[in-house]
């Protein structure tokens, strides 16, 4: 152009008319820095958002609740104030009827003494029982063998008198045949009357004789008779009685398993008495702080179970809840890197590039839930990576958190490529180190 600079002076009023254009050699650079772009690696990554919460549950905030209906007698503590574990929090005093009576405790202790007695007096009872049962056989055992006594001699007496029956029997038949032989020689005129009336007195004698001998043997086998009856009315007679003391017996033992129910009864209630009588003072169940008193002033009156206060624990592992998509969920495994920001606390962020990233702390995957919530979402736990920075000790539990969680490092144009195309990320699994 510089033909034209001499007929022309307006040419050389233009600015840079004389230089040499550079786009194309900027064009080119830059092209060039983009495509080396494209082949930067990139980290793959799902963002969500989460809230601060714990590992372990006893180090959530925990709620102080009234173990039994009462009235608040007196606080000992005001929101915001730090305590150890057994502080007392309040003090509650009695409400219900049943339980007002001071001596609670030590009258039922009284009955419980009272029913051990009566315990101890029906094991006297049996003792006396089981004695006069001992003694009602032994009486038993004397008196029948009194009477095997007696029906022995008896049989030996009867005995004796079939003997003598059977001499009497021969005796009138000897003396029969000799009457007999008398009356023929009488009649023959041999004797006389008179030796033939002898012989007869003789015979009717030992007749006589022996009839009183058959009536003795009739009599002592009658009395025979009449002791095994004795015998049995015995048996009868001591075993309605052995009977009677034997049910009295389980009567009394009937008595004292009653009486052991009821004195187990008492000393449960005893028990329940001396446990409710430390339910008065409410404690704390772990150092923390507390906050949100739902009750103020004294004498209101708590229901079994209503919150009085809240405890915040002072030390807790902290850890985080994300909130993962259906579609998002198998992507993520146990052990999976997140990158954190915590509400509050100053972060730069490049989310493809996590090492460059400013302010934002390591976790890992712990949990993942397999149940989805009521928005559709499943709750992930992710704790705090102990080979990273620290999390900063502020935290506090319920404060917000924003997550990376972090899955395949892959070139930036595959990256753009995915996206345009719709496509979701690479699926990602852990690799766990074998060791020996």
């Amino acid at each position: 152009m510089e033909h034209y600079n001499k007929p022309y002076k307006s040419f050389n009023s233009i600015f840079l008319i004389n230089r040499n254009s550079r786009v194309r050699y900027y064009f080119w650079v830059i092209m060039l820095f983009l495509l080396v772009l494209l082949f930067l690696p990139w980290t793959q990554n799902i963002k969500s958002t989460g809230y601060i919460t714990t590992l372990k549950q006893e180090n959530r905030p925990q709620k102080v609740n009234s173990p039994i209906p009462g009235r608040i007698s007196k606080w000992l503590v005001k929101e915001g104030d730090f305590v150890k574990k057994g502080d007392t929090i309040v003090i509650l005093t009695e409400i219900k009827e049943d339980y007002l009576d001071p001596n609670l405790i030590a009258r039922t202790n009284s009955q419980l003494d009272a029913k051990k007695g009566s315990i101890f007096f029906y094991h006297g009872k049996i003792s006396t029982t089981e004695k006069q049962i001992a003694n009602l056989n032994n009486a038993k055992k004397l008196k029948i063998e009194q009477l095997k006594n007696k029906a022995t001699q008896l049989k030996n007496k009867l005995v004796a008198e079939k003997a003598e029956l059977v001499a009497n029997e021969n005796e009138v038949k000897l003396l029969k045949n000799q009457y007999e032989r008398q009356s023929k020689l009488y009649e023959d005129g041999l004797i006389s009357q008179t030796q033939l009336q002898q012989r007869n007195i003789q015979f009717q004698n030992a007749t006589a004789k022996k009839i009183n001998t058959e009536n003795k043997i009739a009599q002592t086998q009658q009395d025979l008779i009449n002791i095994l009856i004795e015998q049995n009315s015995v048996d009868q007679e001591y075993a309605e009685k052995i009977n009677k003391a034997e049910s009295e017996k389980f009567q009394n033992l009937s008595q004292i398993a009653t009486s052991q129910g009821e004195m187990a009864k008492l000393e449960n209630q005893v028990s329940n008495y001396t446990i409710r009588n430390g339910m008065y003072i409410v404690t704390a169940s772990q150092d923390g702080q507390i906050v949100q008193a739902n009750k103020s002033g004294i004498g209101e009156v708590l229901k079994e179970g209503e919150t009085i206060s809240i405890i915040v624990p002072t030390r807790a592992d902290y850890s985080v809840e994300m909130f993962m998509r259906p579609m998002d969920l198998p992507l993520v495994n146990v052990g999976q890197a997140v990158r954190f920001t915590f509400d509050g606390f100053p972060a730069i962020v490049f989310s493809g590039w996590p090492k460059g990233s400013y302010g934002t702390f390591a976790g890992k995957v712990v949990s993942i839930e397999n149940t989805i919530g009521e928005k559709g979402l499943y709750r992930v736990l992710v704790a705090e990576d102990n080979g990273q920075i620290k999390w900063p000790t502020q935290l506090k539990i319920g404060a917000g958190a924003q997550g990376i969680l972090l899955l395949n490092d892959v070139p930036i144009w595959y990256e753009l490529w995915r996206n345009i195309n719709g496509f979701p990320a690479d699926f990602y699994k852990i690799e766990k180190k074998e060791t020996k």
